[in-house]
This record gives C-alpha cells, sequence and structure tokens, in this order.
C-alpha cells in the first residue's frame, strides 16, 4: 500500500523528524533509514520525509547536525579505543551535554587532530586553562572600567578647563575694549589740550624800521 497524504506538516511533524534524522545521524545510521522511520509513523512517503526535511527544517539544525556528527566521530573512536584500549577511561559521548559540547569544541577539534579521545585528564587539563583564562578575563575587564573611570574623570577635567578658558578669554575681551575706550579718551585729551596751547599764544608783533624792513618784536617789548 502506497503511503500517500496531502495535508499540510505540523510543528510536531517537524520535530519528530528533526529528532529521528538527528538520532540517526548520531548512531551512524543513513539519512535515508531516518527518511523511512518518520514516513512510517507519520504515514508519508520516505520521499515527502526527505523532501520536507532538505527544503524547510534541515537549515533549522545546521549546529545540531555537526554537534551528532562530532557525537557520531567522538563514539566510533571510543569504541575502537575501548577495543584496543579496555583500561583506557573515555568520557561517554552520552554523558556530555550539548552546551558543554559547543564549549568544548575547540578541544575536540584538538583531540581529532592528534587522533586522541577525550580523556578526563584532558578535560581537567582543559577546565584548569579555562580557569585561568577566566580570571585573566576579568582582570582585563577590570582594567578596562578602570580605565573608562579615567576617561570620564579626564574629560570632565577638560570641560572644565574649557570653561575656564572661555571665561578667561571674554575677560580679555572686555580688558581690550576697554583699552580702546581709554586711549580714546587719552587721545581728546591731548588734541584739546594742543587747541588750549595754541589759543594762549599772541600774535607776533612787527615794527618798521628806518629802512622800511619789518622787525618782529619780542612779546612784553615797547614799540
Amino acid at each position: 500500500m502506497v503511503k500517500v497524504r496531502q495535508d499540510a506538516w505540523s510543528h510536531e511533524d517537524d520535530l519528530l523528524l528533526a529528532e529521528t534524522v538527528l538520532r540517526h545521524v548520531r548512531e551512524g545510521s543513513t539519512q535515508l533509514n531516518a527518511f523511512d522511520e518518520v514516513g512510517d509513523k507519520l504515514n508519508r512517503t520516505s520521499a515527502a520525509c526527505g523532501f520536507r526535511w532538505n527544503a524547510e527544517v534541515r537549515r533549522k539544525y545546521d549546529n545540531a547536525i555537526d554537534l551528532a556528527k562530532r557525537q557520531r566521530k567522538e563514539k566510533k573512536r571510543a569504541m575502537a579505543v575501548k577495543t584496543s584500549r579496555p583500561k583506557q577511561t573515555v568520557i561517554p559521548t552520552a554523558q556530555v551535554s550539548h552546551d558543554s559540547i559547543e564549549e568544548n569544541s575547540s578541544l575536540v577539534n584538538e583531540t581529532e587532530n592528534q587522533n586522541t579521545p577525550i580523556t578526563m585528564d584532558t578535560v581537567i587539563s582543559y577546565l584548569k586553562q579555562f580557569k585561568k583564562d577566566y580570571h585573566a578575563s576579568t582582570q582585563s575587564k577590570l582594567s578596562l572600567e578602570q580605565t573608562q573611570k579615567e576617561n570620564t574623570m579626564l574629560r570632565e577635567h577638560v570641560s572644565e578647563l574649557e570653561q575656564k578658558l572661555a571665561k578667561t578669554e571674554e575677560q580679555l575681551n572686555n580688558i581690550q575694549e576697554d583699552y580702546q575706550v581709554f586711549m580714546q579718551i587719552m587721545d581728546r585729551a591731548r588734541k584739546m589740550t594742543v587747541l588750549e596751547e595754541q589759543g594762549s599764544l599772541k600774535s607776533p608783533a612787527f615794527r618798521m624800521d628806518k629802512n622800511g624792513n619789518l622787525q618782529q618784536l619780542a612779546p612784553g617789548s615797547n614799540q
């Protein structure tokens, strides 16, 4: 019997599809098997489930897909190590939360490059380094806050100095204006003094000698 349904996909259908695909990826299965399983549960065709996954659902779970692939890789590596070295302590992937795997992605990448499993010693070493980096980050934050506080104080001081400078410039302009007025008054006074001195001088007196020449008389002398 062909499984065909024409009704729209609900949010629960999409969620079931995503959970099933991610589970198959983590367990090392294929997406086609996941589509078959979802089709059986929702009475849809495998092709319809695949189309829905690739067209609508997949883009919402990119990070989850990457995480599932890393978990699958770690699971395979842990099984290989368990087979070759039974005494080796390996952290089961099931015990690692979603958040811790994302936060320790750098640790996972490092162990992948070295082709070694995530051991308890590796996690402890990472946590110690993380604690050290956290303290360094806290110190940097405190230093930044102190620097910002000092910058604020300096800006306030500069603003205060600018206000004082503007006030001093205003006083200087007033002094210059007063000086110009004073110089104008002094110039007028000097001109008035000169005019008064010129007005107080008497006109010179002359007399004619016996030869017919004019002679200027000294002030106060009789003609």
